[in-house]
């Protein structure tokens, strides 16, 4: 299944963690704290076990939605790269 996990966590070191938790799962980051990609459903509650585990004590809202994959596939993507200077 088509994972999206996003956070807003205010501590540098634990949102690295729960970044670094991401990348050894496989996700691609697609945003700043936002990262994509496809977990089996064992691997999904794995991922959020770590992450819970590397948050803990620190403020964090963590959300990790799951597509299917027509749902998936109909996402629209806009991304644009300016040199604002």
């Amino acid at each position: 299944m088509q994972c999206l996990v996003i956070y807003d966590i205010p501590n540098d070191r634990a949102r690295q963690r729960v970044a670094d938790a991401c990348l050894d799962y496989g996700l691609q980051r697609i945003q700043y704290s936002a990262f994509a990609g496809n977990l089996s459903r064992t691997h999904q509650r794995a991922l959020f076990g770590e992450i819970t585990r590397r948050v803990k004590g620190h403020t964090a809202n963590v959300q990790l939605f799951v597509f299917d994959s027509k749902t998936w596939s109909d996402r629209r993507i806009l991304e644009q790269q300016y040199d604002d200077a």
